[in-house]
């Protein structure tokens, strides 16, 4: 609004600059690619990552499948393996068992796979998602979170967007001024040896 107010201040104004009006322009052009252009933005970006998930998401429903399978025993650690810290802080909430579980074929499977801290007793079941062939694998993109990750996505390229438009002005804003107090400058100087003088004018 101020932008809309400044450009019809300046428009027949007699003490308009130039760069008066170049500023009102752009604070206007601003103002609407941050009301028009930064939410269109961000909802193409939201949108095409949106559709993306959702393929993938159907993808991997597609090849996998659910499962139950039944915890045998603990799995033994090997005594040579240095925990890193982000498999310490898993440990604490997830821990390697033995289980056996059914294929999708009908054959039953033996492994160690990784399951809560509340179901790894011997005789404990849990859910496991394996592949076509059996193997266990992690549980597919849910739609939930496929749409969560696209409005993400669109909220962070709308705040970039809204950046990158507000650091434009900001440059072309300078960019002005400086050209406003070079050409000041230069009128000073034009003036100022013939400050106090007789006949000057001054």
């Amino acid at each position: 609004m101020r932008a809309v107010t400044g450009l019809w201040r300046w428009r027949h104004n007699p003490l308009r600059r130039g760069t008066d009006l170049v500023e009102a322009w752009v604070a206007l052009v601003a103002v609407l690619a941050l009301c028009l252009a930064v939410p269109a933005a961000g909802y193409a970006a939201g949108s095409a990552a949106r559709q993306s998930l959702q393929r993938a998401a159907h993808a991997q429903q597609a090849g996998r499948v659910a499962t139950t399978a039944h915890v045998l025993r603990s799995a033994p650690t090997p005594p040579s393996a240095a925990a890193s810290s982000d498999q310490a802080a898993e440990q604490r909430f997830r821990r390697a068992v033995v289980a056996r579980w059914t294929a999708p074929d009908g054959t039953s499977r033996t492994g160690t796979v990784t399951t809560s801290r509340g179901s790894s007793s011997p005789g404990d079941s849990f859910a496991l998602w394996t592949d076509r062939t059996g193997r266990p694998v992690t549980a597919p993109l849910a739609q939930d979170t496929a749409r969560a990750h696209a409005v993400l996505v669109g909220l962070t390229v709308a705040v970039l967007a809204g950046v990158a438009v507000e650091l434009v002005r900001r440059l072309v804003m300078r960019h002005l001024r400086m050209r406003r107090y070079a050409r000041l400058d230069r009128a000073w100087a034009s003036v100022g040896p013939d400050w106090g003088r007789t006949g000057a004018g001054s």
